[in-house]
C-alpha cells in the first residue's frame, strides 16, 4: 500500500482540487487575520507583541508537528491523517471564532495548528504519489502554488469585508464550509496510500523541535519589552535544543528529521529558501498591515483592496513557475523571485516607498511576483529526487522551513518594529522605525537569490542523486532487517 493506485487524469485533477482546498483554508485564514490585526488590536486591548502571538502561536505549533504530521502519515496512512487535520483545524476555527479575550485566542489559534500540521504537508505527499511523472507534478506543483496567489488575492478583500461588514470573528468562519467540503470530498474520492515500510515514533526528537522553535520565538517577540534577562534564557534553551538536536537524531535508525535529506544541495538549499522567502512573507504582511491601517488609517477593506498589486502577480505567476520548474528546472524561477523580493525590499528601505501610492504599488508589485516565482521551486525540490515512501517526511522538512521562516519574519521583523517605536508617537515613527526590518527582507530575498543560484546547477544536481541513493539504500536494509 505504499504507492497509490493507477488514477484516471480526471480523478487525479480531483484530488489535486481538495488537497488545494486544504492549503486554500489554511493560507487564506492567515493573509485574512493580517487584515484584521489593528481590529484585534482594538477588540481585545493588544499590544504589539500580542499581535504577533496571534500568527507566531499558529506557526510556530504548526512547525513543531509537521515532521510529526508527516511521518505518521506515512506511517498510518494519509487519508486518515489528511481528515484528521481538516476535523481539527475546523474544530480550532470554531473556537477561535468565540475567543472572549487574547489569551484564549492565542490557545485556539494552537488547536487549529495541531489541525493545520496535518493538512499541508500530508496534501503534498498525496500529490506527489498521485503524480508519478516529473513534469506533470510540477505543473500540479505550480497549481498548488497559485493556491496560495488565490489566498493572498481573496484572503485581505474576504477578510475586510468580514471585519468591516461583521466581525474580526466572521474570518474563522469562512473555514467551516470549506473544511466540511472538503472532508466530505476526501472521504469519497481519495484512496489512501501509505509509506511502504513504517517509521517509529520519535517522542525525543519531537519534542527537542518544539523546545527550540517556541523558545526561539519568545526569546525574539519578547526581547523589546522583557529584555535580555527573560528573554536570554529562552536563547540560550533554543541553542541547547538545537545541539541536542545535531547529536540525537543521527544516532536512531529512524529518526524525525533524517540529516541524510541535507547532504542534497538542492534539498539543503530548498530549506534555506523557503525560511528566507516565508520570512519575507511574514514580515512583508505584517509591516503592510499595520502601516495601511495604523498609519494611513484605511478601513480594512480598503486595506485589502492594497494588497491586490502583490496578489494578482503571486497568482499568476505560480502556475508559470510550476511550467518553467517542469520543463527548464528551478534555477530560472529562483533568480528571477530573488532579485524582485529584494528589489521590492530595498524600494521600501531606501526610497520609503509606502509614502507615495506610485512607490507603494510597484514594491507590492515586485514582491508579488518574486513570491509567485518561489513557491513551486522550493516544492519540487524538496520532493524530487527523493524516496517516495519518505514523501511524507520530505514534504514536512519543506514545509516546517516555510512556517519557521514566517514565524521568524514576524517575529525578527515585529521586534525591530517595536524597539524603533518604543514609547514614541506611533504614526510619526513608523516608517523610520520600520527602515531597519525592510532590510532584514531585503537580506531575505538576497538569500533567495544567491542560494537559488548556488544550489541548482549540475554539481548540487549530482549530491541529490547520490543522497536519494543512499536513503533508497538504507529503506532497503532496514526493511531486509525487519
Amino acid at each position: 500500500m505504499g504507492r497509490m493506485p493507477e488514477l484516471s487524469e480526471r480523478r487525479r485533477r480531483l484530488v489535486l482540487a481538495i488537497c488545494c482546498m486544504s492549503l486554500l483554508i489554511v493560507s487564506l485564514d492567515t493573509t485574512a487575520l493580517n487584515v484584521a490585526l489593528p481590529a484585534m488590536e482594538r477588540d481585545l486591548h493588544a499590544t504589539t507583541s500580542g499581535l504577533q502571538w496571534t500568527i507566531d502561536a499558529y506557526t510556530v505549533v504548526l512547525a513543531g508537528l509537521l515532521m510529526l504530521a508527516g511521518s505518521t502519515a506515512d506511517r498510518i496512512g494519509r487519508k486518515k491523517v489528511f481528515m484528521a487535520g481538516l476535523v481539527i483545524f475546523s474544530l480550532g476555527s470554531l473556537l477561535c471564532s468565540l475567543a472572549p479575550n487574547l489569551d484564549l485566542l492565542v490557545v485556539f489559534r494552537m488547536v487549529q495548528a495541531v489541525g493545520g500540521s496535518m493538512l499541508n504537508p500530508v496534501a503534498m505527499s498525496i500529490i506527489t504519489n498521485t503524480f508519478t511523472d516529473p513534469r506533470e507534478r510540477a505543473r500540479a506543483i505550480g497549481v498548488w502554488g497559485a493556491v496560495v496567489g488565490i489566498s493572498m488575492a481573496l484572503g485581505p478583500l474576504v477578510g475586510g469585508l468580514l471585519v468591516e461588514a461583521v466581525d474580526w470573528r466572521a474570518i474563522f468562519w469562512v473555514n467551516l464550509p470549506v473544511g466540511l467540503a472538503a472532508l466530505l470530498l476526501t472521504l469519497r474520492h481519495v484512496p489512501e496510500s501509505r509509506a511502504a515500510t513504517a517509521r517509529r515514533p520519535d517522542p525525543v526528537g519531537q519534542v527537542l523541535v518544539i523546545v527550540l522553535f517556541g523558545s526561539l520565538t519568545y526569546a525574539i517577540i519578547e526581547a523589546p519589552t522583557a529584555g535580555l534577562a527573560r528573554s536570554g534564557p529562552f536563547a540560550g534553551l533554543a541553542l541547547a535544543a538545537l545541539l541536542a538536536l545535531l547529536w540525537y537524531e543521527p544516532r536512531r535508525d529512524e529518526p524525525l528529521i533524517d540529516l541524510r535529506f541535507f547532504r542534497s544541495v538542492p534539498f539543503s538549499g530548498a530549506t534555506v529558501i523557503a525560511i528566507s522567502a516565508f520570512a519575507a512573507l511574514g514580515g512583508f504582511l505584517f509591516l503592510s498591515t499595520l502601516y495601511l491601517q495604523n498609519v494611513r488609517g484605511l478601513d480594512a477593506l480598503r486595506a485589502g483592496l492594497w494588497m491586490l498589486p502583490m496578489a494578482v502577480p503571486t497568482f499568476l505567476c505560480a502556475p508559470l513557475s510550476g511550467r518553467l520548474v517542469g520543463s527548464r528546472g528551478p534555477r530560472l524561477p529562483l533568480l528571477v523571485a530573488g532579485v524582485t523580493m529584494t528589489s521590492s525590499a530595498v524600494l521600501f528601505a531606501v526610497f520609503e516607498a509606502e509614502t507615495s501610492d506610485v512607490t507603494l504599488f510597484l514594491g507590492y508589485l515586485l514582491f508579488g511576483i518574486g513570491f509567485g516565482f518561489v513557491n513551486a521551486p522550493i516544492t519540487n525540490t524538496a520532493v524530487s529526487g527523493m524516496p517516495r515512501g519518505q514523501a511524507g517526511v520530505a514534504a514536512a522538512v519543506a514545509s516546517t522551513s516555510r512556517q519557521l521562516g514566517q514565524t521568524l519574519g514576524v517575529a525578527v521583523v515585529g521586534a525591530v518594529l517595536a524597539a524603533g517605536i518604543g514609547a514614541s508617537a506611533y504614526e510619526e515613527r513608523f516608517v523610520s522605525a520600520a527602515t531597519p526590518g525592510w532590510w532584514i527582507l531585503a537580506a531575505c530575498g538576497a538569500a533567495v537569490l544567491l542560494v537559488g543560484f548556488a544550489s541548482s546547477g549540475r554539481w548540487a544536481r549530482r549530491t541529490a542523486e547520490r543522497a536519494a541513493e543512499r536513503l533508497e539504500a538504507g529503506e532497503i536494509r532496514e526493511a531486509v532487517r525487519r
